[in-house]
């Protein structure tokens, strides 16, 4: 032990208590959760193990996460072996883990999913609810930190992409207790005052608790409830809020959202130029249409439009003249051929040629009716004989 009365350095000191740490914690189990996960390009893991009192700087060296059968991500709960290491560079301490196995979800996951399960229940995130990104926007809202590079971002590209559009800064405080407020006052404020027609909300990159604001139930409603459509940019690619899932939109990062939400000012020139092009060729085509309609109305191809229709009408016409003319005729020839058979039936049954047979007709000549029984007489009776060449008079002798 030393007095208080010892002077150190402060390399001493550290050095010192480098050694008590990590002297007496040469292993040693840790379970927590993690937060600020930051793997290194290296292949090295850097991230903070926490619980609801305390918290650790951790760090999983290339050798050893290859060895990993899961990926990590922040909200995680995890089983830790390792050593404590003092950084005297620093002074701070850490855990060098050697080994690493999931426990479960961290208490934040479990809020943030519990959170996420209930507010979808109540359709706040129905795809049917999501209204359209305008497609050239006169002005775009951008609510996060007036200091951050996000908005530093978000202006340099709407600049680049389309310096007509202007840009409407809200700025919000976006980590903290008062964070969510801020964030729910300027969104209310934006639709108030109708201050611009797309709302790019977010901000950088940062560890779970620091995102925390934009999962937060009253931010989530103000967005769903938004009368402006509006794009959630939070954090990197891989960080994710509640705010994505009530969003018009989902941008991975808030250069993402500018881009996303400013059309390219060149573009829209060369779709306008090349729609106007177009409408100016359509409409040379229909003028040269209409030009060759009106020339074929001129009295020399009218004339010739009229004896095209003419000529084939006349043909046709002579064509039917002839068809009926010999249908007729055929008609007639039929009817004389079954007019003079009839009569030739006619004239075989006629009174006449039965008397040139032979036949005789009788007639009572008193009463000139046709006698044909012997009743029809009686003895005495003045009777008229016509034969095929004259008439017979006689008196009935006997019957």
């Amino acid at each position: 032990m030393t007095s208080g009365d010892t002077v150190f350095t402060v390399s001493q000191l550290t050095a010192l208590i480098k050694e008590l740490i990590e002297g007496s914690f040469p292993s040693l189990t840790l379970e927590g959760e993690i937060s600020n996960f930051r793997p290194n390009t290296s292949g090295h893991l850097y991230f903070t193990l926490k619980d609801s009192a305390a918290q650790i700087s951790a760090v999983m060296f290339k050798s050893r996460a290859a060895s990993l059968t899961f990926r990590p991500k922040d909200g995680m709960k995890v089983k830790v072996k390792g050593s404590l290491s003092v950084y005297q560079a620093r002074g701070n301490y850490q855990i060098i883990i050697t080994s690493m196995q999931a426990s479960g979800e961290g208490d934040i996951l479990l809020m943030l999913e519990e959170r996420k399960r209930r507010l979808s229940a109540e359709g706040l995130f129905d795809s049917d609810k999501k209204k359209p990104l305008p497609r050239f926007p006169r002005t775009i809202g951008v609510i996060t930190s007036s200091t951050g590079a996000a908005l530093h971002d978000i202006l340099q590209i709407t600049h680049r992409r389309n310096s007509g559009i202007n840009v409407v800064i809200l700025p919000a405080t976006v980590q903290g207790e008062d964070a969510a407020q801020t964030i729910i006052r300027q969104i209310k404020v934006a639709n108030l005052y109708n201050l611009c027609d797309v709302l790019i909300v977010g901000r950088g990159g940062g560890s779970l608790e620091d995102l925390l604001p934009f999962s937060d139930e009253g931010v989530v409603r103000a967005i769903a409830a938004s009368q402006i459509p509006i794009v959630s940019a939070v954090g990197h690619e891989i960080d994710w809020a509640i705010s994505d899932f009530a969003a018009d939109m989902r941008a991975p990062t808030p250069s993402a959202a500018a881009e996303l939400v400013t059309p390219i000012k060149s573009e829209i020139a060369d779709s306008i130029r090349t729609s106007k092009e177009e409408l100016y060729r359509s409409m040379k085509a229909m003028s040269d249409r209409a030009r060759m309609l009106i020339e074929s109305f001129n009295k020399e191809h009218m004339e010739l439009q009229f004896r095209a229709i003419e000529q084939p009408l006349l043909a046709r016409l002579d064509s039917a003249k002839k068809d009926f003319l010999l249908t007729m005729q055929t008609r007639i020839e039929n009817a004389k051929q079954v007019v003079k058979e009839q009569e030739q039936i006619l004239d075989s049954y006629s009174p006449t040629n039965i008397l040139s047979r032979g036949y005789s007709v009788v007639k009572d000549k008193q009463t000139g009716k046709i006698i044909r029984s012997a009743k029809d007489t009686a003895v005495n009776s003045a009777i008229e004989i016509t034969s095929s060449d004259g008439i017979i008079n006689a008196t009935v002798t006997g019957v």
